[in-house]
């Protein structure tokens, strides 16, 4: 048996960048769908000093299985699936690569956005089933609109750059957020719900905002508003969306997350028009994938670093 300490990787692979940071110690996967089960007997076989979170759920049971856990590295920004309360009282670090997936997120979240201002799934349907709709149909100029972000961090601030540029007024809530460029406008989400004619939401999933956006919410938005979510599935009530989707009072939702993942059908939004779906792959690009790695494994180092240092 190797005498090199292990890390776990709660997926399949980790980058080729991130694996040269990480040659001193034994890589082990649990795969692309791991089970608590899966990661608890793996934790009992290794006893890995550092969990970098892929896919799946890092709860007490986990930590409990590896004694030498020192630090939960997160391959990505969102550490929602990191029971965090169990690892600060065992000792754990809980990291996140925050930024390192923010041009990728950004993007996907503007695709969207033009996806449902301008019918572009619905219109290349049509066309390819024979249609020719110019006469009959009218898109959404988003120039002059307002557009409004939940959440400031380095995905909201990036995606508020791409809409400034596209002569979007842009407001946003964050209490948390810190010398904001001019071109947004903080609100308080009362002020952010009636004004915005988009929605796009970029903040962490908390307990305090599971469900954020619900019947009361969308009843208190513009009729006819754009909801874009490229953050987490459980900041949206799915049974309110599809009502207000349904009634217009939301013309269009672009959604690249939910609230059970993966989706298993059927799913209420599969088939329902004015739903533009995409499997949470917002941050799944190959230069993102490369740069959640190297986050992930630099963070890991970085605690296990600090570690030795004050032993």
């Amino acid at each position: 048996m190797s005498q090199r300490r292990a890390i776990l990787v709660t997926g399949a692979d980790l980058a080729p960048q991130a694996l040269a940071l990480l040659e001193d110690f034994d890589v082990v996967y649990a795969g692309k769908t791991p089970t608590e089960p899966d990661l608890v007997a793996l934790c009992r076989r290794h006893d890995p000093v550092a969990i970098i979170v892929r896919y799946g759920k890092v709860g007490a049971g986990v930590m409990d299985a590896a004694p030498s856990l020192r630090v939960i590295s997160k391959h990505g920004s969102g550490t929602d699936t990191i029971d965090k309360d169990a690892a600060k009282a065992r000792g754990i670090e809980v990291r996140a690569a925050v930024g390192a997936n923010a041009a990728a997120v950004a993007e996907q979240a503007l695709a969207l956005l033009l996806a449902c201002a301008k019918s572009v799934v619905q219109l290349d349907g049509r066309m390819h089933a024979g249609h020719w709709d110019k006469a009959t149909h009218k898109s959404v100029e988003l120039h002059g609109r307002t557009i409004g972000l939940v959440g400031l961090g380095a995905i909201g601030q990036r995606f508020a750059r791409m809409c400034d540029a596209m002569g979007m007024k842009v407001i946003g809530f964050d209490p948390f957020a810190r010398d904001l460029p001019d071109f947004i406008r903080r609100v308080d989400l009362a002020t952010l719900w009636r004004e915005s004619d988009a929605i796009s939401l970029h903040c962490p999933l908390t307990p305090e905002n599971r469900a954020m956006l619900d019947a009361p919410t969308l009843a208190a938005c513009k009729r006819g508003v754009i909801v874009v979510n490229t953050a987490r599935g459980g900041l949206v009530d799915e049974a309110a969306l599809l009502e207000a989707v349904r009634s217009g009072q939301v013309a269009c939702a672009g959604l690249d997350s939910f609230a059970v993942e993966p989706m298993t059908a059927p799913h209420p939004f599969q088939g329902q028009p004015n739903f533009i779906l995409s499997p949470h792959i917002g941050g799944v690009t190959g230069d993102a994938y490369v740069n959640m790695g190297v986050g992930a494994a630099k963070n890991v180092l970085a605690v296990l670093h600090a570690a030795a240092q004050a032993a």
